[in-house]
């Protein structure tokens, strides 16, 4: 191939990337949409556990909610507590409201052994997978499946799976963002306020007799 076609072949390809790249560098500086710097200095105080407990899509999103929108109240935040929504509040002129503080707690004491089961399940280790399946392997079609999608779910390292195969909720770290209870499909994991007196330790909806008889 002559290398004079070659030159003029390269030349003309480079030119027209510098024009495509001028046209692109001009749209960005012209169609740039300049952000409210209180929008960072709100999403610096959040958690950044993009738990959804808000109702927004991540921290980020809240952050614009909270500083562009009059309505959107500065306490959404569960993760943060009140700490977090005086902070916002301050930042956006806007009332913080009180939070009470919540935290998860597992509705099920039954854990998934050879005699609770009604049939042997070899598929993927995931409640979601499991719950397909006739309700799970379990006999109590209520109760935890114990395989631990609310470990992988929790994003501030607050759940693990106890000695008896049922998740163990620490409460120095627990947020009560609510997140494990969303993934799990049995709903046994419940978030509720740190100051409840009382708490039904079992989510079975069975007569007490057929309760009884799959579950001690």
């Amino acid at each position: 191939m002559d290398m004079n076609y070659i030159i003029v072949v390269l030349l003309l390809m480079g030119i027209i990337g510098l024009f495509f790249g001028c046209v692109l560098a001009f749209a960005n500086k012209k169609l740039a949409v300049e952000m409210n710097p209180l929008i960072h200095l709100v999403e610096d105080i959040l958690p950044k556990g993009q738990c959804g407990s808000c109702g927004y899509a991540g921290c980020q999103a809240y952050a614009e909610a909270v500083v562009l929108n009059e309505d959107v109240p500065p306490n959404l935040c569960i993760p943060g507590k009140q700490e977090v929504a005086l902070k916002v509040a301050e930042l956006t002129g806007k009332d913080s409201g009180d939070v009470e503080p919540q935290r998860a707690y597992v509705r099920c004491t039954s854990p998934l052994t050879a005699e609770s089961e009604k049939y042997r399940y070899s598929g993927i280790t995931n409640c979601v997978a499991a719950s397909l399946m006739h309700s799970g392997p379990k006999n109590c079609q209520y109760g935890c499946l114990g395989m631990g999608s609310c470990v992988t779910q929790c994003v501030f390292d607050a759940i693990h799976m106890g000695a008896h195969g049922l998740p163990v909720i620490d409460k120095t770290f627990c947020t009560g963002c609510g997140k494990c209870a969303t993934i799990c499909p049995k709903k046994i994991i419940e978030v509720i306020p740190v100051s409840a007196h009382v708490v039904v330790a079992c989510k079975s909806l069975d007569k007490g007799a057929v309760a009884r008889k799959i579950c001690t």
